[in-house]
């Protein structure tokens, strides 16, 4: 939809605003607000602070650039009296978050709330609402991002979100404003949902696919039998049941060097692969982010190219294949499947038997396998022949859902981008939404 601009326009006397529609005015927003202000965070291992607490105390971790109606943690009415910083703001106030990697993350609060040191707060204005300025900060955020100081840890202060300036008409035309982006976003949100609820279809059946091929074969008429194993259930009667002990050898990674990220092992020659290599490859893996130098390679273990190789920690269950010589960590294993089983059909049935690997891990602060646990999982295998011919089916398959996923990836990538540029157009004032609801209305009579 093409919008229409307004009819006159001037200098905001801003230069990262540029020009603004004649009669909406340029506020600094420490004199369009007459409350701003943060929190604190009582001491954590002071429990009369927290235990039995019902006063809201947001984080930036609860900021979801959208309305916000509860937070998880609670302070304690004592907190209130102790914390001479922590101060309960009321409903409809604005939240930004200022610390670290969620700068400019936002929340409108639909409850009355305290808040940590990391969030600057907006109270409902008299010449800027909060609902506008929410739209505003999500239409300026890069330029807000840009304006953090610090190294590794990046911050903005209140003092700079109190002298930014921002132009605005009227409440009555901010409130027009934000109707219409409630609207418009919310159509936008609603595509992007469908697009995302089509990648986890995609996600669900691949694996789907996946695990039938590996376990029932690609012939639906083949003569069946029960495998006894419960994650396999009937398997065509002519498979071979085995551990994977017995279908393939398990290597395990090594470091043997604490603490792991001792720079002293590596920037070398070696590529050293570890379980986000994994995770970001395809079927291959083709490039790697770190390597060992001589020291490191002396308390690692290499893996040849053309190993199979699955994390056991963190993101348990990936799998890919090394196309090049690499060492790994003990976090990975390596599979030199047995003469019998074709490489890429084992990595299919790895996947496939994810579930059944998951069920052995152990969950102390996280899951994690371990050769043994592996080992004792059991598959299904047909002839050599037979596997190689449901390899290339899922191949194929797996390339057409893959493309699939890319479309739908690019689709999200063009809606958000924009819906961010129509957020920024109505509230940088370079289009004119006054009459959208007009319009709206004598399009439903």
């Amino acid at each position: 939809m093409k919008y229409q601009r307004y009819a006159a326009y001037k200098e905001s006397g801003v230069e990262w605003l540029g020009d603004v529609p004649e009669h909406w005015e340029v506020w600094k927003l420490s004199h369009a607000f007459e409350q701003i202000g943060s929190g604190t965070t009582p001491k954590s291992d002071a429990t009369e602070y927290y235990e039995g607490g019902t006063i809201a105390w947001v984080n930036t971790g609860d900021l979801n650039d959208g309305e916000l109606f509860d937070c998880e943690k609670k302070v304690t009415e004592l907190a209130l009296r102790d914390c001479s910083s922590l101060k309960i703001f009321p409903e409809n106030s604005l939240v930004i978050a200022m610390y670290g990697a969620t700068i400019g993350k936002l929340a409108l609060l639909r409850f009355e709330a305290t808040v940590n040191q990391a969030c600057c707060v907006f109270c409902d204005g008299s010449l800027i609402q909060s609902k506008f300025l929410f739209y505003s900060f999500i239409g300026v955020r890069q330029h807000i991002v840009s304006l953090a100081t610090g190294g590794g840890q990046p911050n903005i202060s209140q003092d700079i979100l109190r002298s930014l300036k921002l132009s605005a008409p009227e409440k009555n035309e901010q409130t027009k404003i934000a109707n219409f982006l409630d609207y418009e976003t919310a159509k936008i949100d609603t595509l992007i949902e469908k697009q995302r609820r089509l990648i986890e279809l995609l996600k669900e059946k691949r694996q789907a696919v996946i695990s039938h091929a590996v376990t029932k074969g690609l012939n639906p008429n083949a003569p069946m039998k029960d495998s006894g194993v419960e994650w396999l259930g009937e398997v065509p009667e002519h498979w071979i049941l085995k551990n994977y002990r017995y279908a393939t050898k398990i290597y395990r990674g090594k470091f043997g060097h604490r603490p792991r990220n001792d720079p002293a092992f590596y920037d070398g020659d070696y590529p050293f692969i570890q379980t986000g290599d994994i995770a970001r490859a395809g079927k291959k893996i083709t490039t790697y982010s770190q390597t060992l130098n001589e020291k490191g390679v002396g308390v690692s273990h290499k893996f040849p190219s053309g190993t199979l190789v699955m994390a056991i920690a963190a993101n348990i269950g990936d799998t890919a294949i090394l196309d090049f010589e690499a060492y790994a960590p003990d976090s990975v294993v390596g599979f030199k499947p047995n003469r019998d089983i074709d490489l890429e059909f084992l990595r299919y049935s790895l996947l496939a038997a994810l579930p059944a690997l998951e069920q052995t891990s152990t969950q102390s602060t996280q899951a994690n396998l371990n050769i043994d646990r592996i080992g004792t999982v059991k598959a299904s295998f047909p002839p050599l022949e037979e596997q190689q011919e449901i390899v290339n089916k899922l191949d194929k398959l797996i390339e057409m859902y893959g493309a699939i996923e890319i479309k739908a990836v690019d689709a999200i990538e063009l809606m958000q981008e924009r819906r961010t540029a129509l957020i920024s157009a109505a509230v940088t004032g370079k289009i004119d939404v006054r009459n959208w609801q007009t319009i709206n209305k004598d399009v439903a009579a």
